[in-house]
């Protein structure tokens, strides 16, 4: 019986340091917003803890608001933190903004958070603008020469558009839009070394911000550097395809040139053949006179000295052309 009594004694002294511990934290945020005159009842941190919202987080919140002189209701504290908010950050935003003369009300503040944007870093960047620096952006004058340009911008979040505004990456893919723009659109390169401020100026008069969450304040050109000759390199491309192209067609030409002269062979070749099969009749067809009666034995005398005083004149011919005497 005694062991089963020094366990409960023991037991009974665990809970109650449990208890103790319990009603001391409870008591202990109660003091620490009573004396802070945030209004916080025993009531109120019991529905809390069986909620499973931190008390500490939003005593805390409910205090800090309560201090800056914009109190917000435990509930409403509760509610945010229990949609996934981030309750100290919004109320450290709404205590920046008023402490800046920046309109913002907790809702407006929720919102934001809500939406994923850090509503504090956003207030901070109404008062103190950020600078954001573009990547190298390459464009070609008229002239053909091609230009890099490097940028700042200079840009302050607008709390108004944050719920629903573009970002950053918009920013500078439009500020990047407009520089290549503003410098293929200048005549020369050198016009654009002589005064850089001709991008800037034009880029920031083109309402980029539009339809984003930040308002640009300036449009800086950091830095300008000379690249290619696109101009010359696209003439000797252009060049180097019509010379390909000619070649081409000269290699077609010879080859339908090529065609029609064997083809023209191929036809000589068979009159030809048609000629030696006409004079292989020719005996046969003599002979078949002669045999008719047709052909006299004169007339075929008559014939053959014909074909010799032409063989005869023909032999002349070539030898008078191969002789030294005709060369002279």
């Amino acid at each position: 019986m005694s062991g089963i009594l020094i366990a409960g004694i023991i037991i009974a002294i665990l809970i109650a340091l449990v208890l103790l511990t319990f009603i001391a934290k409870f008591f202990s945020l109660w003091i620490q917003a009573l004396f802070s005159k945030a209004n916080v009842s025993i009531f109120q941190l019991i529905g809390m803890r069986l909620r499973k919202v931190p008390l500490q987080t939003i005593v805390e919140a409910r205090i800090l608001s309560c201090k800056a002189g914009i109190p917000v209701s435990t509930n409403l504290l509760e509610t945010h933190y229990m949609s996934g908010g981030k309750v100290l950050r919004v109320i450290q935003a709404l205590i920046a903004a008023n402490k800046a003369n920046i309109e913002l009300n907790f809702k407006d503040a929720t919102a934001i958070d809500l939406a994923g944007r850090n509503v504090l870093e956003a207030v901070q960047m109404s008062v103190n603008p950020k600078v954001i620096e573009t990547p190298r952006v390459s464009a070609v004058a008229l002239d053909g020469i091609q230009l890099h340009a490097i940028t700042r911008i200079t840009v302050r979040a607008s709390i108004k558009k944050l719920v629903g505004g573009a970002g950053e990456e918009t920013v500078v893919a439009r500020v990047g839009e407009g520089i290549v723009s503003s410098i293929g659109s200048a005549k020369s390169h050198k016009q654009v070394l002589e005064n850089p401020n001709m991008i800037s100026k034009k880029v920031l008069d083109s309402g980029l911000d539009a339809g984003t969450a930040f308002e640009i304040l300036s449009i800086d050109i950091a830095d300008v550097d000379v690249g290619q000759n696109i101009g010359a390199i696209l003439e000797t491309d252009r060049a180097e395809a019509d010379k390909k192209i000619a070649q081409a067609k000269a290699e077609e030409r010879r080859a339908m040139a090529f065609a029609a002269e064997q083809e023209m062979k191929a036809n000589v070749m068979e009159m030809r053949a048609k000629l030696v099969e006409a004079e292989a009749q020719i005996p046969m067809a003599m002979a078949s006179a002669l045999k008719d009666g047709k052909l006299g034995v004169m007339d075929y005398y008559n014939l053959k000295n014909i074909e010799a005083d032409t063989q005869m004149r023909r032999e002349l011919g070539v030898s008078s052309e191969t002789s030294p005497d005709s060369e002279d």
